[in-house]
């Protein structure tokens, strides 16, 4: 798997485990932009995989949750069956 691929499915993943646990803290991507202080639409775009937040980000989206950073990259990717240096 190429290395783009491999960060798109990884963003997917990250997407996914982001939506759920906002699901669960906010309910409505509506209520993202008082919580996190982020525009929901940019926001959205995290929850897509599509975006690529850097750690200030994470950090910020975690606040916003009221959760550690730590639980937004807790989800399932087995790197080990990856070859992200080709």
């Amino acid at each position: 798997m190429a290395k783009e691929e491999v960060l798109k499915a990884y963003k997917k993943a990250f997407g996914e485990n982001l939506k759920k646990i906002r699901a669960e803290k906010i309910k409505t991507l509506s209520g993202v932009d008082s919580k996190t202080k982020f525009d929901s639409s940019n926001y959205h775009k995290y929850e897509l995989g599509t975006g690529n937040p850097t750690l200030e980000t994470i950090v910020s989206i975690a606040t916003g949750l009221g959760i550690h950073p730590k639980e937004l990259l807790d989800f399932e990717f087995d790197l080990n069956k990856i070859d992200i240096h080709k």
